[in-house]
């Protein structure tokens, strides 16, 4: 089959289309002949070298695809050849082909297109389980969200909005700003000409959020404390500026608050089949319904990989990015 490559950390023409063996399924996978993969920042830093994968898991890039099943192993219920599904990886989505455990396996949701169904199950499976099994977000209270744009900004912002949660976010310009407005955010800060901190607290009568879900990292951490309001919870994603930062303790303890650091990725298999046994539950009746849908800005070629990393790291897009192999 053919895949992308990472012939050596770098830029996007470090991504090369070669030629490697056909995936053949385990006990408990499937084989998805892939549809289309999404383009992730986890997939940028595994690119520059940054962000290598789990033992034993693919070294190709890609960690959500949509597809049909082309292959059951043994032990595996539920799932049958032709079948449209997605599913969330571990590495292997750059590719015409994947093998996946069945549990990080979901059918495509009534409604949404099969190639479009890629854009769902990372952005989906961090923002479900960080907001609520982590954060245990609550219909009522208030959220910000860090870019809000991105994939994970406008799943976010969705499904927040869908759950009874007023979503404030952060852009880079007034027409992600719009964007984000569109989907359901009660506000949007320019963070590249506003102080966040002091624009929360004008929209929150000073009360500041009770979440934040971040994707700034160091940068941000003693902003993001001053952000929340008391009992309030920071969960971090990723750490885009910085992995190293003070914590003002004494900030920490008068505001009886908690910070979460999480990732997805290197879960166990098993932690990952709870979340996507959650998502199935929780928001596919929310996709099915027209509440949350997943926002495609571009499509390109799989054999394109560079080119489409190339606009990502443009910073311009709107939603999700995708890789589509033509099948």
């Amino acid at each position: 089959m053919k895949a992308i490559q990472i012939q050596s950390p770098g830029g996007p023409e470090s991504l090369v289309l070669t030629d490697v063996p056909d995936p053949r399924p385990a006990p408990g996978d499937v084989v998805i002949d892939v549809v289309a993969a999404g383009l992730n920042r986890a997939d940028v830093n595994q690119r520059k070298g940054h962000y290598p994968p789990p033992p034993g898991e693919s070294e190709l890039p890609g960690l959500e695809v949509s597809g049909r099943i082309s292959a059951v192993g043994d032990g595996v219920d539920g799932f049958e050849v032709g079948e449209p599904v997605c599913a969330l990886l571990a590495g292997g989505g750059y590719a015409e082909k994947v093998a996946v455990p069945a549990g990080q396996v979901l059918p495509v949701p009534a409604g949404v297109d099969v190639a479009d169904a890629a854009g769902l199950p990372e952005t989906v499976a961090t923002v479900y389980s960080n907001l609520y099994l982590q954060a245990r977000l609550q219909p009522g209270e208030t959220v910000l969200v860090h870019g809000g744009a991105g994939g994970i900004g406008t799943t976010a912002i969705q499904l927040g909005t869908a759950l009874g949660s007023p979503v404030y976010v952060t852009a880079s310009s007034a027409q992600k700003i719009e964007a984000s407005a569109q989907l359901g955010a009660v506000a949007g800060i320019d963070y590249t000409g506003e102080d966040f901190v002091e624009r929360i607290h004008d929209l929150t009568d000073g009360r500041g959020v009770d979440v934040i879900l971040d994707v700034v990292g160091g940068a941000y951490l003693d902003r993001n404390l001053r952000a929340l309001a008391p009992n309030g919870r920071l969960v971090i994603i990723a750490t885009q500026q910085g992995s190293r930062a003070e914590l003002n303790i004494g900030r920490l303890m008068s505001k009886r608050a908690s910070v979460i650091g999480t990732t997805l990725r290197a879960r166990p298999r098993a932690e990952k089949a709870e979340i996507m046994a959650a998502v199935r539950e929780h928001v596919w009746p929310l996709i099915e319904a027209g509440r949350l849908t997943p926002l495609i800005d571009r499509r390109f070629p799989l054999t394109e990989a560079a080119a489409a990393h190339e606009y990502f790291d443009s910073g311009s897009h709107i939603g999700k990015v995708l890789l589509t192999t033509g099948a």
